[in-house]
């Protein structure tokens, strides 16, 4: 019995296997508005066999957009295309999830295949940044964002609260905050990014505080029987790593405590110096120790595609889940290839059933 092939219960969502499809930004919307690409791309990866498909990072804000042609939620337009998409999953099989966040210093950015860059002052495409304090990535995003006011903070997080309500009524039955990669929630946590001396800035609890106020906001308004789930950069790979992976843990610990039911454990991405052991599954130890430590389900991507690292990061408890992105996109029928590696009774039936009954009944070697 593959134990990538078993349920997952968390609260009252029950997902058919371990394989989710990770949050993947497109880049191709207006206005924050999502289309056709959008509507057949999600269907499609959810047609695909993958239990749980979370919708890109999806902008609390203006301002909080990647770059022009991000995804965003902080209006009723927006939210009502959503929620075809929404729709559309579930009725493909998997269950609607979707990631919000906001871009802080990393925003205004052009599009990857169009630099990958921060937008120059001038361009009307681009807008103004904010940061917990006024210090720039650098490299490809030099930008100085403007260090946040504490009317800012509280602005912020209630543009998170009102787009977890647009989500919870568009129909996405699974929440993602986007705490990771140096984005704003990432820049409050980490040394790289924020000196604040006020009580978002310095030791542990300060640094913390952001991220905690905008869950506890969040999750007052996100249905108690739905999972509400953070992606969070616990390890940074720049020299501190103890000492960063340690305090991401203990406060896991604290979410945890609130009602966090689940952690999308990734690579922090606050500085650009950073040192990252890029192979396959080089995360796993990392949330296994999370998962164990912090006393929670968790999941996690980069290089855990094949069927025997998938597998492995299952039956050996480093995850509950594992997030497959980019082999998603090269074959959205995926989980199909890894159940007849694996050895799955009718791997086919992991498809739908339009699909399954040909795959099944004409099987072609």
């Amino acid at each position: 019995m593959s134990a990538l092939f078993t349920p997952f219960t968390l609260k009252d969502v029950t997902l058919k296997n371990r394989i989710a499809v990770p949050p993947m930004c497109q880049y191709s919307a207006t206005d924050g508005v999502s289309n056709d690409w959008h509507q057949v791309h999600y269907a499609t990866l959810a047609r695909g066999g993958a239990s749980l498909v979370i919708v890109e990072a999806t902008a609390v804000s203006p301002e909080g957009r990647i770059t022009p042609g991000c995804l965003g939620i902080w209006n009723d337009a927006q939210a009502a295309e959503l929620a075809k998409i929404a729709k559309s999953i579930k009725a493909a099989g998997a269950v609607p999830g979707i990631q919000i966040g906001h871009a802080g210093r990393k925003a205004s950015a052009n599009l990857p295949w169009e630099g990958d860059d921060h937008i120059a002052e001038g361009d009307p495409r681009g807008w103004a940044t904010i940061a917990p304090s006024a210090v720039a990535f650098g490299k490809h995003l030099p930008k100085v964002p403007k260090e946040m006011t504490k009317a800012d903070i509280q602005r912020v997080m209630a543009d998170f609260v009102a787009a977890a309500k647009r989500a919870r009524d568009a129909g996405f039955e699974w929440l993602e905050l986007h705490f990771a990669h140096g984005y704003l929630a990432q820049s409050f946590f980490s040394v790289h990014s924020n000196t604040r001396t006020d009580e978002y800035g310095g030791d542990f609890a300060g640094r913390s505080r952001f991220l905690i106020e905008t869950f506890d906001a969040v999750n007052a308004v996100w249905p108690k029987n739905l999972p509400i789930t953070a992606r969070f950069g616990v390890i940074e790979y720049d020299g501190r790593d103890e000492e960063t992976l340690s305090e991401s843990i203990e406060l896991t610990r604290i979410l945890r405590e609130k009602g966090l039911d689940l952690l999308n454990v990734s690579v922090g991405f606050s500085t650009w110096e950073a040192q990252i052991p890029w192979g396959a599954g080089f995360l796993a130890p990392v949330s296994r120790r999370v998962r164990k430590e912090a006393g929670l389900p968790v999941a996690s991507s980069w290089g855990v595609a094949s069927a025997d690292v998938a597998e492995r990061c299952i039956s050996e408890e480093d995850m509950d889940l594992v997030m497959i992105g980019r082999a998603m996109l090269a074959n959205p029928h995926y989980p199909y290839a890894l159940a007849k590696e694996l050895g799955v009774e009718n791997p086919s039936w992991v498809l739908p059933a339009p699909y399954a009954h040909w795959l099944e009944r004409y099987s072609i070697s």
